[in-house]
């Protein structure tokens, strides 16, 4: 970390020589998270003072607006050197934060290796194995020896992203096997790679999602998956890294998407990104709503008639919104780290009612004394009527939480589809409209006193 004299340095932009040192002898990401804090307007001067190989891992750690602010701010020569020395895949990721102009620019200065190794990634679908891959791995053809081996990885690969494994591909670059520097720093330097690699190779393919890549990865303990086209060519790897990211990006997704947010918003967005985000999910919640307010309009003789139901009706709506969030959290989240899949529904959907058997009695219990609390002696038969809606409510509350998003997963869509505010005007709708239903019943064919 920065010395307390280095930060005042860094914001008095005096004494460069001790600044540099320090910020060069730094991890990148603190680097980089001191260069955020700072104003805008310093933030390119502490930049230009990282060597080469320092300012292009701090910019990989930079949020995309510092990254835009500094591509302007920089010397084009400056910038080439950067974009050329980045990784293909944190390059791609770049590319996709930017103004397609700016992007056709840096394109065009690329050397034609890395631009023909950032439009392999680009050409790609967003979200996919082949958007996430790096094509910098160490490749060994077949017929190597384990002392060849070695000197290759000496020689040539020294760039690469991660040398712990390398892939033995034939002369169509069709993956074979794959061998772990562990076992080629332990064999004889005569052996085989083929004899001592392992054809059973856990791969990707270029079109799986990058959720499924993660989870795969996570199973088998990897540090590093290959990635393969349609016709099992090595064209990349996914490192544990890059794995991090995914998980991290995918769980702010859900969490967003489960609040009723866009799903691609974080604190240090703009206000007019929150604004693009926010306001379409709060004008379709606000439709909802409108929905279940409607659904009320019929029923306001009963509730004139038996005004304890406007004490009475919030509970429905917050507690069986609650209920259901519960189980639509836990099965999302089953569903993202592949605790579950679509086929497990009618056993978790079992195990869910169960559970929601147990929350039915204790809050509709619970219901039955508040309505005996709230209700004239007359009106006692309202409690029985409260507690048997509001029991019922969380089983369909628990069905509601399970179903959907294991639905949504077997359509192959994003069980985060399902947010918590749609379910909660769900269940109000559902509830109100049961409720008030029973109580006009039986005050109109019951003939129950008010």
């Amino acid at each position: 970390m920065l010395t307390q004299d280095s930060r005042a340095t860094l914001r008095g932009i005096s004494d460069l020589n001790r600044l540099k040192l320090e910020l060069n002898e730094l991890p990148a990401v603190d680097v980089g998270d001191y260069i955020t804090g700072l104003e805008p307007e310093k933030q390119a001067i502490t930049f230009r003072l990282l060597n080469k190989t320092q300012a292009t891992d701090v910019f990989e750690y930079l949020p995309p607006e510092v990254r835009e602010s500094l591509l302007g701010s920089l010397h084009n020569a400056q910038v080439c050197q950067i974009v050329e020395s980045m990784r293909p895949d944190d390059r791609a990721e770049l590319f996709d934060e930017l103004p397609a102009g700016i992007v056709k620019r840096l394109v065009q200065q690329l050397s034609p290796e890395e631009r023909q190794a950032t439009a392999t990634i680009l050409g790609y679908a967003e979200g996919t194995a082949g958007r996430v891959m790096t094509t910098e791995y160490v490749r060994l053809r077949q017929g190597l020896t384990v002392g060849e081996a070695l000197s290759k990885i000496r020689l040539a690969d020294r760039d690469k992203e991660t040398i712990y494994y390398a892939y033995v591909t034939d002369n169509n670059r069709k993956l074979k096997q794959v061998v772990s520097l562990r076992q080629l720093v332990f064999s004889i330097p005569d052996a085989k790679i083929e004899d001592i690699g392992s054809d059973r190779v856990i791969k990707a393919r270029t079109e799986m999602q990058q959720e499924e890549v993660a989870q795969l990865m996570k199973r088998y303990d990897l540090l590093a998956v290959p990635v393969v086209d349609r016709e099992d060519r090595l064209v990349g790897i996914i490192t544990v890294d890059d794995v991090v990211d995914i998980l991290e990006q995918e769980a702010t997704e859900d969490i967003q998407k489960l609040a009723g947010g866009g799903g691609d918003e974080s604190s240090l967005s703009t206000p007019i990104e929150k604004l693009r985000n926010r306001v379409p999910w709060l004008l379709g919640i606000m439709a909802l709503y409108i929905g279940a307010s409607s659904a009320i309009s019929p029923f306001q003789s009963t509730i004139a008639a038996v005004p304890v139901l406007a004490v009475i009706m919030p509970l429905f709506s917050n507690t069986g919104g609650t209920v259901g969030i519960q189980a639509l959290t836990v099965t999302i989240r089953s569903l993202g780290i592949g605790e579950v899949t679509s086929q497990d529904t009618m056993r978790i959907l079992r195990k869910e009612l169960l559970a929601g058997l147990g929350t039915a009695l204790a809050l509709g219990l619970t219901m039955f004394v508040l309505s005996l609390i709230w209700t004239k002696p007359e009106e006692r038969w309202v409690g029985v009527v409260a507690a048997v809606v509001m029991a019922s409510n969380s089983i369909v509350a628990v069905t509601l939480g399970t179903l959907l998003p294991m639905g949504l997963k077997r359509l192959k869509l994003d069980p985060a589809l399902v947010s918590g505010p749609l379910v909660t005007t769900l269940l109000d709708t559902i509830g109100f409209i049961t409720f008030l239903t029973l109580i006009t019943f039986s005050l109109n064919v019951l003939k129950l006193p008010t």
